[in-house]
């Protein structure tokens, strides 16, 4: 009898412990099923297995394929590698004083100095050699138009191209657009001459009527209409004109003219346009 109350007791403490003893619910990981599939050229993926992921971990790599789909922008720092002009000049044909050069107005300061190394972008060349040239006289005096771009410099009676008296002007088609950065040209170097109302202008339209950048101008009192001009006038010589484009892009290329201070012809020997 006593072993029976003992057992009994015994139970009892037993339940009364498992009842009071508190259980603490775990927390599941969040997951999400991913579901790996075999494919072959013959039959459609199929499911192979369910692997579950946390979701964390789904979600970090998700970022991180983002970020490297995410296209790199080159370096807003990256410096591009300037170079001399590569310019080769004409053989001079005039030494010396340059004479009857009284009563020009704005006439700058004769040098005997070479010009000074003017640097371009690497890649940086001749655009303008034998490309397609109008002018306002299609029929020129001597020689024909296709020779301002023919490569030849010197100032010989072969290479020249005379233009009729008045206002003239010759535009270039480059054949497509290019950030321009240096015009040279030549109008007759032979002897010391002053061509009057030199105006250099580039464009994307072949018309000039819209986006039109006026490069230099001498026109003092306008009368080419293309308003007054701030450029002084210049002695032409082998070394040329060089006039800055500043990288401009552009397809068209024109250069105006009227006489010189004497004749009243307007002529051209070569105009070279550099570009990339």
């Amino acid at each position: 009898m006593r072993n029976v109350l003992f057992l009994s007791m015994a139970m009892l403490v037993v339940m009364v412990t498992n009842g009071c003893t508190k259980k603490t619910p775990v927390q599941e990981t969040p997951t999400a099923t991913v579901k790996v599939e075999a494919a072959s050229k013959e039959k459609p993926p199929e499911v192979l297995s369910e692997v579950k992921v946390p979701v964390a971990e789904v979600k970090a790599e998700i970022k991180e394929v983002v970020k490297e789909a995410v296209p790199t922008e080159p370096a807003k720092d990256a410096k591009v590698e300037m170079i001399p002009l590569p310019l080769e000049l004409p053989k001079p044909m005039f030494v010396g004083t340059p004479e009857n050069l009284a009563g020009i107005e704005n006439l700058e300061a004769d040098s005997k100095k070479p010009r000074a190394p003017f640097y371009v972008p690497q890649g940086t060349k001749n655009l303008s050699l034998n490309k397609t040239v109008s002018s306002s006289e299609m029929d020129p005096i001597t020689g024909t138009v296709d020779m301002i771009v023919d490569g030849n410099k010197e100032a010989t009676e072969g290479s020249v191209v005379e233009l009729g008296p008045f206002e003239q002007w010759v535009v270039i088609d480059l054949e497509d657009e290019y950030e321009l950065y240096a015009i040279v040209f030549w109008h007759f170097h032979k002897t010391a001459r002053v061509y009057h109302d030199v105006v250099v202008q580039i464009s994307t339209d072949s018309e000039f009527i819209t986006d039109v950048a006026t490069l230099f101008n001498n026109d003092m009192d306008n009368s080419l209409g293309l308003g007054v001009g701030q450029d002084k006038h210049y002695i032409d010589k082998a070394k040329g004109r060089l006039v800055d484009a500043k990288g401009t892009k552009a397809r068209y290329v024109r250069l105006w003219s009227q006489a010189n201070n004497q004749n009243d012809y307007s002529h051209y020997v070569e105009v070279e346009v550099y570009g990339r």
